[in-house]
């Protein structure tokens, strides 16, 4: 170690400065003694998950700024993404987080499709549809799943999907805006009837967009 290196390292955090960071400017944390439990242990493994539906938006700094507080707080960041446009969004994200100062080291993408066509997740996708309500997959979704006439049998599917991915992507905790608030209660209430554990959900407040809703990407405003 050269001369003074040790004087330049910044003093490791203790559980309750992480927990703080990682809490900070959230509007709803699920879980708050569990996510303490395990800061307490060992860092936390968080995923975020976002798919490619359009161009990505300023309001996917309010996002990026919270990511910046996890992996300050030495928590580990597999990012899901889904396989359209996967290498555009990836670049487009780390050049985000770089513009804020945020170092990637322990921030990891993954694409959906590395596990969700395994034989398991397969499985575990018809487990999971035999024991979920039409009306509890209905109610997970409404939020972020587009409400038409004739909706799509995707639709709800959707939140045992984002739910599943908790297992196995094998995190702590799943960041998102408050608008995932259903499905977050979704994951707690049916991965244990799996046999799988109840995970730490963190939300975020929404930034409105110009139509005075959430902004979204994929929805095109103006010519």
């Amino acid at each position: 170690m050269q001369p003074g290196a040790a004087a330049a390292m910044e003093p490791a955090l203790g559980p309750q400065e992480k927990y703080h960071l990682i809490t900070r400017n959230l509007q709803e944390v699920l879980g708050e003694d569990k996510l303490m439990g395990i800061l307490k242990e060992r860092e936390l493994k968080i995923y975020w998950g976002t798919a490619t539906t359009g161009k990505p938006h300023v309001a996917y700094f309010v996002p990026m700024s919270k990511i910046a507080d996890f992996l300050k707080a030495g928590c580990e960041a597999p990012w899901e993404l889904l396989e359209l446009r996967t290498r555009y969004y990836e670049n487009v994200i780390k050049a985000m987080l770089e513009s804020i100062g945020v170092p990637l080291e322990k921030l990891k993408f993954v694409r959906g499709t590395d596990y969700q066509l395994s034989k398991e997740y397969t499985l575990d996708v018809y487990r999971l549809s035999s024991v979920v309500t039409q009306h509890d997959a209905k109610k997970a979704g409404a939020e972020v799943v587009k409400q038409v006439e004739h909706p799509l049998l995707s639709g709800l599917l959707y939140p045992g999907l984002q739910a599943l991915d908790e297992e196995y992507l094998k995190v702590d905790a799943q960041f998102g805006g408050v608008d995932q608030r259903k499905i977050f209660t979704f994951a707690e209430k049916y991965l244990p009837s799996l046999g799988y554990a109840k995970r730490v959900h963190l939300m975020n407040p929404m930034v409105p967009g110009l139509t005075g809703s959430k902004m979204s990407s994929s929805e095109e405003v103006g010519p």
